[in-house]
């Protein structure tokens, strides 16, 4: 059982994969996507998907603070049915508020990255969050 957690962008979407036991998320890589010439990049995530046996897909889901669904949480929730029409695989959104501010937060105190660095892993470090607090409720209940 292998898990992926994505944090969905118009131009990017940050991948994490869980470990084997589904204990675990560690933030793979990201890729280029273009939501305006429908460039999803599920070529890309079907490649990883193969290599590392993916059973599940965690969708990070950006609800508004008051709890309610706006344009970017309907895109995600969009890819999320692109993925299970096109994998077959289970796919479960999972409320991703705050985790790019998290991530972000976290590259600034504990890595002193770069804002250049920054950009180039913040996607990744929010998808590794979104499938860990994922993981970590499942696990709990």
């Amino acid at each position: 059982m292998r898990l992926m957690g994505l944090d969905v962008g118009s131009r990017t979407v940050g991948i994490a994969l869980s470990d084997p036991l589904g204990w675990t998320a560690q933030g793979l890589e990201i890729i280029r996507i273009n939501e305006d010439k429908e460039d999803y990049g599920l070529d890309r995530v079907a490649a990883i998907v193969a290599q590392y046996e993916v059973t599940e897909f965690v969708v990070g889901l950006p609800k508004n603070m008051n709890n309610t669904l706006g344009p970017r949480a309907e895109k995600s929730q969009a890819y999320g049915e692109m993925l299970k029409a096109r994998f077959g695989l289970p796919v479960d959104f999972t409320d991703e508020r705050l985790t790019t501010v998290e991530a972000s937060r976290m590259l600034i105190e504990e890595a002193d990255a770069s804002r250049k660095r920054q950009k180039q892993v913040i996607d990744k470090l929010a998808a590794q969050m979104i499938l860990q607090n994922y993981l970590d409720r499942r696990s709990r209940s």
